[in-house]
């Protein structure tokens, strides 16, 4: 959610390409069989208590600015599926661990699960509002001319080494502040998976950086740096634009004073980002 970045934006809320090559971010369900599976591989998903939630006790602009940020961050946890997947055959192509792998392999379903989560949350405050993208943009794939081990070790560190590993400390503070047992419960399930990738990247690098040299740590660095951009102008357009907010359970951005947001974000980017990777000898700037 608040951290990922599986390459430079792929989609926005209007705006960045002509209407006519968009399309509108919809989501749905199959129903019968496949559904009946799904639900007993993840029975979490219903468990919710949603029919406890009652949108009605907030003022319309809270609820307004709720589903944009729940509708946000269904579109951003497709984006952080799709980008699973395409770092799933990066390492079977580089000759990863199996158990490595097998471990990833859970990563996909937890983004569904994720992006259903968030999306069924927008629907009870009403649904969810407009994201119009370009579906072929999602994500930013490994450079081809690269080796399979750099493409895995590419993609693995903006993926999970950066958008997963900052966005942990963030979910965990949200779900501590939160209040109502439905976003709670929601903000719970989705940290308690996020906590398995944040780690799987420094895994990941701990198997690959023996066969890499100082060149190839320093691309990595490059790898990182790209990933971090956005995230720091995000943050900034935050300290910038917005004013601290009150502790709220509706919260739109995440049931955080804007401040206590800022501060755990920088924190979380010096000790699960910057410091791991620094350890680990890739030379990484904060720009």
């Amino acid at each position: 959610m608040s951290g990922d970045d599986p390459g430079e934006p792929g989609g926005s809320e209007r705006a960045a390409w002509p209407t006519d090559e968009l399309e509108s971010f919809e989501l749905e369900l199959y129903g019968e069989g496949p559904e009946r599976r799904y639900r007993r591989m993840r029975p979490e998903v219903e468990a919710m208590p949603w029919d406890d939630f009652d949108a009605s006790l907030y003022d319309e602009d809270v609820r307004i600015a709720a589903r944009s940020a729940w509708t946000r961050a269904a579109f951003q946890e497709h984006r952080t599926a799709a980008a699973t997947l395409v770092s799933l055959r990066a390492l079977v192509e580089a000759r990863a661990p199996v158990d490595l792998i097998g471990v990833a392999t859970r990563f996909p379903q937890d983004e569904l699960v994720h992006v259903e989560l968030c999306a069924r949350m927008a629907g009870v405050l009403g649904g969810g509002t407009e994201i119009l993208h370009r579906p072929q943009e999602l994500i930013r794939d490994p450079v081809s001319s690269l080796s399979p081990l750099m493409r895995a070790a590419d993609i693995v560190v903006r993926l999970y080494c950066v958008g997963e590993a900052v966005s942990i400390p963030l979910l965990r503070g949200a779900w501590h502040a939160a209040k109502h047992p439905l976003p709670k419960a929601i903000l719970g399930t989705i940290v308690r998976d996020e906590a398995a990738h944040g780690t799987f990247g420094f895994w990941f690098l701990d198997w690959a950086l023996p066969r890499l040299g100082p060149g190839e740590r320093a691309e990595l660095a490059i790898s990182a740096e790209r990933a971090i951009a956005p995230i720091r102008s995000l943050w900034r357009e935050i300290a910038n634009g917005a004013a601290p907010q009150p502790d709220s359970e509706a919260h739109p951005l995440g049931w955080m004073r804007t401040d206590t947001y800022l501060e755990t974000a920088h924190a979380a980017m010096q000790n699960h980002v910057l410091g791991p990777l620094r350890a680990r000898s890739i030379p990484v700037r904060w720009l």
